[in-house]
């Protein structure tokens, strides 16, 4: 059952990640293209440092640091009177109040907590690289339209949210597509956060049976599972091209693009 569940588990840091993902792209880009510069300074060092970091480095660092800033500030408000030091050679040791989650809590609140830590994680890795996406395809708007917009009368807000928004999402289409790709395949790394996934059930399951699961012995098979995988995987990429296809081709409708010329003359 742990295997079975484990794929709800993927579909659903996917269903979550992928618009808080999209949501930190947006505003990074945002804050890039601003025009009060320290807004602008922090999001072009957002899309710059995340995007230079490799993503395992950044995975295994900024867990740690969010659980124990979050400890750490908990620490500080409900155990005022601790005389000890915090940090303890390598140890980093706080009192039993300001656990995240508690040592007594349920083990579906220590699971779930786990499980936000990542898909925030996944969110700030992908939203810098979706900020970047974002941010050219907001350039590729033709400035003649954020000028004529202008010159109607229409404020600098009314030109982005009316003009520019609508419009860019046809160039960022692509890249977020190959970003959507990006994001499935890199799912295994919740093993890295503590995360049972399904790679993590198929090489205990598939592997050479340990005490813990003396019950069904059996051989090597983590060829089969990871088979199967691999299939569960192609098959997902699929029909996610498939539905990235049908937007895609709905959007490029009318426009003045290579694929909505494509469309045209295909309807000729």
């Amino acid at each position: 059952m742990g295997l079975y569940w484990s794929f709800g588990t993927v579909l659903l840091l996917l269903a979550i990640t992928a618009p808080t993902a999209l949501a930190f792209g947006f505003g990074g880009a945002s804050a890039a293209r601003s025009h009060f510069a320290p807004l602008r300074w922090f999001g072009k060092t957002y899309i710059a440092v995340v995007r230079g970091v490799p993503d395992i480095a950044f995975f295994l660092f900024f867990v740690i640091a969010l659980d124990q800033g979050i400890e750490y500030l908990r620490h500080k408000i409900k155990c005022p009177d601790w005389d000890m030091p915090i940090r303890q050679g390598n140890d980093f040791v706080v009192c039993s109040e300001a656990k995240m989650p508690l040592g007594n809590a349920a083990q579906w609140i220590h699971e779930s907590y786990g499980f936000m830590l990542a898909v925030l994680t996944f969110a700030i890795v992908f939203g810098a690289f979706a900020a970047n996406v974002l941010f050219g395809a907001m350039r590729a708007v033709p400035k003649g339209q954020l000028e004529t917009a202008e010159a109607y009368g229409m404020s600098r807000r009314q030109t982005f949210w009316r003009v520019l928004v609508p419009q860019m999402w046809v160039f960022a289409l692509p890249g977020l597509s190959n970003l959507w790709m990006v994001l499935i395949k890199a799912t295994p790394l919740l093993f890295l956060l503590g995360v049972e996934d399904i790679v993590y059930w198929s090489r205990e399951l598939g592997g050479t049976k340990t005490p813990t699961f003396t019950a069904y012995p059996h051989g090597d098979w983590r060829i089969y599972y990871f088979a199967f995988l691999l299939v569960f995987y192609l098959c997902f990429t699929k029909v996610s091209e498939m539905v990235l296809d049908r937007i895609m081709a709905r959007l490029t409708h009318g426009q003045a693009t290579s694929a909505g010329e494509a469309q045209r003359k295909a309807a000729a």
